[in-house]
């Protein structure tokens, strides 16, 4: 506060001295700034206390005034603000174009001047055509740029990389375009000497490289993609969200709406409109994912992956048991009347065993 206080003293003085003026001129009003930020390194100052409590926002982080709109959670440093913000969820729009002619309205008289300025100042257009029989003015400098491609035919953004002959018509193509040359450098390791030369290269590193698995809580089994590790979630819970088959008399029951669906097409509609077109399949489909993964059969590269025992095919009831069938350890004539089963058994799917419906239920685990 002494610090305050001296400067504040300091800026008073300087304004008495230039007050009187040298050679008796007659010096314009001071304002004095009172309110000064006591924050070490900041000279900012303020005639005003409220523009002071908005400049200390800077410093805190704070956001003292809420949007009380609901399922709106947004925060502003300054009254105004949030009234300005709050004309965006009544929609009003009160105030008129200046121009005449011009019918629209806008929600702030800020907005209602930059729309003035852009469309109705003749003042605003500042570049001008200079080619022969064209004179168009225009607001911005790259609008100018774009425009003279249709007297030189020439894109006016080239890039600066050497032996590129490139060029583009708006600066953000080009940047995109930069990214070429300069690549993507890997960040998640400063060991990692890795520059992906597409996004998408990129990305395939990082899921491939430095990806962490994910682990469930429950069981501790691990998951490459978020999606698979909320769906395998689903399994410690203790009540399933299921699917019932809408058509009359069939009580089937699915935990995915895709198993759902794929029921309905074959076993009511008889529908299977994905046929595989590798050369002595003939294999059809009801749904084009189902297809997608039957391909892998074909694809030699890919049929390394399949390698590994299927694991067996289960019931619902067997899953909400808790009964986990040892690996490695085939189907036996005493599990066939217990319905466990082992990792390479096959069993016929029951009437709970697919996932899907449109009708939804809960089961609850005992």
């Amino acid at each position: 506060m002494a610090a305050a206080g001296a400067s504040l003293t300091q800026r008073v003085a300087e304004g008495s001295a230039g007050a009187d003026g040298a050679m008796g001129e007659k010096a314009l009003p001071l304002v004095y700034k009172r309110y000064i930020c006591s924050y070490a390194d900041c000279n900012a100052a303020y005639n005003k206390n409220w523009k002071l409590q908005a400049h200390m926002c800077k410093h805190t982080g704070a956001k003292p005034f809420h949007c009380k709109a609901e399922g709106c959670d947004k925060e502003f440093t300054r009254l105004y603000h949030l009234t300005r913000h709050s004309l965006s969820h009544s929609g009003e729009k009160n105030v008129k174009c200046e121009s005449e002619g011009c019918d629209l309205k806008f929600c702030t008289k800020e907005i209602m001047k930059k729309h003035f300025n852009r469309f109705h100042s003749p003042s605003s257009c500042i570049y001008v055509c200079h080619f022969e029989n064209c004179g168009k003015m225009f607001k911005k400098h790259n609008q100018l740029k774009v425009h003279q491609f249709t007297h030189t035919q020439q894109l006016p953004y080239k890039c600066t990389h050497e032996g590129c002959d490139m060029r583009f018509n708006v600066p953000s193509r080009l940047k995109r375009h930069e990214k070429v040359h300069a690549g993507y450098p890997c960040k998640k390791d400063d060991t990692c000497l890795f520059v992906g030369k597409t996004w998408t290269l990129y990305l395939k590193h990082v899921a491939e490289c430095h990806q962490e698995p994910l682990v469930c809580d429950v069981c501790k089994r691990k998951f490459k993609h978020k999606d698979i590790l909320k769906d395998h979630k689903k399994i410690h819970e203790r009540e399933r969200t299921v699917y019932r088959c809408p058509r009359d008399g069939c009580d089937r029951t699915y935990t995915t709406a895709f198993n759902l669906q794929n029921h309905v097409l074959v076993f009511h509609e008889e529908q299977k409109p994905f046929a595989c077109e590798h050369a002595g399949c003939g294999k059809t489909f009801a749904m084009k994912q189902s297809l997608e993964r039957h391909s892998v059969v074909h694809d030699p590269e890919k049929r390394k992956l399949k390698e590994k025992c299927p694991r067996p095919k289960r019931s619902l009831a067997s899953h909400l048991s808790g009964y986990k069938p040892p690996k490695g350890k085939k189907q036996t004539a005493a599990d066939k009347g217990t319905g466990k089963t082992g990792s390479c058994g096959k069993d016929k799917p029951s009437d709970t065993e697919k996932n899907g419906s449109l009708v939804l239920e809960k089961l609850t685990l005992q």
